[in-house]
């Protein structure tokens, strides 16, 4: 369970987040969505304990995640940014096994049982065969598979994603998204896709001006009203999809 208490967010004398509440279901994927700029990566950030709300509380558990240890942290959280880190000239197969850092005590070697969780991991994003390829030799695509692959081996039972699926072409984002919707994790992910949402998301957090104006079930939230206030568009609904209005 991830309960969020009254997080706000201010940088400067910029409100991002402005008095979030909710309780984000456990086993769910809960879509965290709303135009550019409304602090959706900034409330991801709450939640990892990646950055600690001016007021209010992210908690995990009935625990706030800034009493949790790093170690334990990792151990209950894995984090998919939405901009790919290539510093370093990791092959894929280390990026991925990086995930079972968490597990391991100092100076201790990877098991078999690591090297095994890596390749499975890798085999359901579909990057197995790029396990020697450095990030120079991947597409961003490729890349963001490579990422998600490290985030599931990390073997945690929540996964915060920003944008995961953004750079992947249409036939990926299935795969991904099916995936995700497979597992008994709870997922936090920020998407822009709204019929994607619509089809594998069970639930939204619909962010609007650094406010929530909704959070419940994902088709009771991306009406036609709800995202013309939000994204200032018009939309209706046909069989099941969302349809632009040009």
């Amino acid at each position: 369970m991830i309960e969020l208490k009254h997080i706000t967010v201010d940088f400067g004398k910029r409100r991002i987040l402005d008095d979030i509440s909710a309780r984000l279901e456990e086993g769910c994927i809960t879509a965290v969505m709303g135009p550019n700029g409304c602090g959706k990566t900034t409330l991801l950030r709450c939640i990892g304990a990646l950055l600690e709300p001016t007021s209010g509380t992210a908690e995990i558990d009935s625990r706030r995640v800034k009493e949790y240890s790093a170690r334990e942290l990792a151990q209950k959280v894995a984090f998919v940014r939405q901009q790919v880190q290539t510093d370093f000239e990791f092959s894929a197969f280390e990026t991925v096994l990086m995930g079972r850092n968490p597990y391991q005590r100092r100076m201790q070697n990877e098991s078999q049982a690591d090297w095994d969780i890596v390749e499975r991991c890798m085999k359901q994003t579909g990057t197995w065969h790029l396990r020697f390829a450095k990030p120079g030799e991947m597409s961003g695509g490729e890349m963001q598979r490579v990422m998600i692959a490290r985030a599931l081996a990390q073997e945690t039972p929540v996964l915060l994603m920003d944008e995961p699926v953004s750079n992947l072409d249409i036939a990926h984002q299935l795969e991904i998204m099916r995936l995700l919707g497979g597992m008994d994790k709870t997922v936090v992910i920020v998407i822009h896709d709204l019929n994607l949402a619509l089809q594998f998301c069970d639930r939204l957090l619909l962010i609007h001006d650094g406010r929530m104006l909704y959070h419940g079930d994902m088709a009771g939230g991306l009406t036609p009203e709800n995202i013309q206030t939000v994204y200032g568009v018009k939309t209706h609904m046909a069989e099941d999809h969302i349809i632009f209005d040009y």
